[in-house]
């Protein structure tokens, strides 16, 4: 995954950015990065591994001289960001954050059809993600037409903050709107972000939420759209379930809240007689906080996180550092668990293996029962708009692997989608037995949209229903063979009244 930060202000840029950025380390643990632009009109950029340190430690002895007005920094998932790069239109600084699905696609047009054209140099042995991106840009007339020519070509999901070598800073959020960017203001400063949460605590203001596929130009005094939304948006469901953060809102929607009223929905659907509701911590905590007040149970904590030194179990490349991750992180409470019917909220299965782990340490520390309640519909689909997922195929899911193992290859996933069909109700109870569980409940879509609030047209349910909004629209022709191009397709959300 990964998430962004970018700050303009009157003054010195660098301490905001600094915490502003470092408030996105929960959405990614390989690499960090700052660029600043010198009151000389040179970068300033500092990179550096946050594998195995935190970010804050390894860039505060970096900040004396990161100093400027304006500046972008990214804890990157992919390719070592920020980069600075040279073309045709100037020197310029890059972020980007998603997943640019047709990478070998794009890259051959770029570095094969047009490469005479090109005026550009990279950074690095490889072409990543970002890379890519910024010699697309290269290939327009000016930086705006280039960051749209990217909204058109990008399969998956790019948004973006680069700021020119003239000082000039945008903001771009992805076609779809699959992730977010948010804008905050205070006197002097604007700031663009993923995560809100790091508005209040840095004296921000929340202005608005970009809309999918809108640009904006970005000064201390203000903020110019010159790229509008588009009319369709589809963010990322899965924010609300698992890897936004707590405090966080998109769209008016805040994290912590939706995930409280998503149990509330699953105690409505699956409550069983229990001692107490507890959560997978962490995202299951509020999840299960909603389950314990709607069917009148206690809340417990049979399951402690020990966070200083782990990181969310999803980000490791290797299954088994995954594995090892999720098990070391999590601690038991004996006085808690034993002789207990307990049910427990977690945000999601994927591909099963650690929650059956669980299950057997609940039972040799003589839980009596073991009620599970997911916070999401099955994952039939993995996703192909945003990076989030570690999965490399989509057997790496265990529905999947059940849907083979019942119908063989090729079969039709669809059918499982449907929570009131016999094929689902199969395929959760293969799930509940092969990780020895009491009871297994998936949230439905119907409850989870409505948890989170937003209509259903404007929310991404990919990984779950299997539907695409990007089909209605058909395949974008290719800008550099001639094609006319393609309409933006998003939307700005309505009802911001959460907050």
């Amino acid at each position: 995954m990964g998430g962004f930060c970018g700050v303009v202000s009157e003054t010195d840029c660098s301490s905001d950015l600094f915490f502003g950025t470092d408030y996105h380390s929960h959405l990614g643990t390989h690499r960090g990065g700052m660029a600043v632009l010198g009151s000389d009109g040179n970068f300033r950029r500092s990179i550096h591994n946050i594998q195995n340190a935190p970010f804050r430690s390894k860039f505060e002895y970096d900040l004396a001289r990161l100093t400027g007005n304006v500046g972008i920094g990214v804890i990157s998932d992919t390719d070592p960001q920020p980069l600075v790069m040279c073309s045709k239109l100037g020197t310029f600084a890059i972020v980007t954050v998603g997943l640019v699905a047709n990478m070998d696609e794009l890259k051959k047009e770029l570095f094969e059809v047009r490469s005479a054209q090109l005026q550009y140099s990279t950074t690095s042995g490889m072409v990543g993600p970002t890379e890519l991106v910024s010699a697309m840009i290269a290939t327009q007339p000016s930086i705006v037409e280039g960051i749209k020519y990217v909204q058109k070509r990008v399969k998956g999901s790019c948004s973006l903050l680069l700021v020119t070598d003239k000082g000039v800073f945008y903001a771009a959020r992805d076609r779809y709107g699959r992730t977010p960017v948010v804008i905050g203001r205070k006197s002097g400063s604007f700031i663009a972000l993923q995560e809100s949460c790091a508005l209040p605590n840095l004296g921000y203001d929340h202005v608005r939420d970009l809309g999918p596929g809108e640009v904006v130009e970005m000064t201390p005094n203000g903020i110019k759209t010159v790229v509008e939304s588009g009319d369709k948006m589809a963010i990322c469901s899965f924010l609300w379930v698992y890897y936004g953060y707590p405090a966080s809102s998109y769209e008016g929607r805040n994290v912590e809240m939706a995930r409280y009223r998503s149990g509330s929905a699953l105690a409505k659907r699956g409550a069983v007689p229990a001692d107490a509701a507890c959560g997978i911590p962490d995202s299951g905590t509020s999840h299960a906080l909603g389950y314990a007040h709607e069917a009148g149970i206690k809340f417990a904590r049979p399951f402690v996180k020990y966070t200083p030194t782990w990181a969310r179990s999803f980000m490791p490349q290797d299954q088994r550092q995954r594995e090892r991750v999720a098990s070391m992180k999590l601690i038991p409470i004996p006085g808690l668990i034993k002789d207990k019917r307990l049910v427990f909220c977690d945000d999601s299965i994927v591909r099963g293996t650690q929650l059956g782990k669980q299950a057997e340490r609940l039972y040799s520390e003589g839980c009596r029962e073991t009620h599970m309640r997911i916070a999401c519909p099955p994952l039939l689909y993995p996703c192909k708009f945003i990076n989030f997922s570690r999965s490399k195929n989509e057997y790496d899911l265990i529905t999947r692997r059940y849907v083979r193992g019942h119908d063989g290859d090729g079969a039709d996933v669809s059918k499982y989608v449907d929570h009131n069909g016999e094929p689902y109700a199969k395929m959760v109870e293969f799930i509940r037995s092969k990780l020895n569980l009491t009871s297994l409940v998936f949230q439905t879509v119907d409850d989870l949209v409505a948890a989170i609030g937003l209509p259903r047209e404007k929310l991404c349910t990919y990984c779950w229903t299997g539907h695409d909004i990007s089909d209605e629209d058909g395949a974008a022709p290719c800008a550099c063979c001639g094609g006319s191009g393609c309409p933006a397709a998003a939307a700005p959300a309505d009802g911001r009244g959460e907050r």
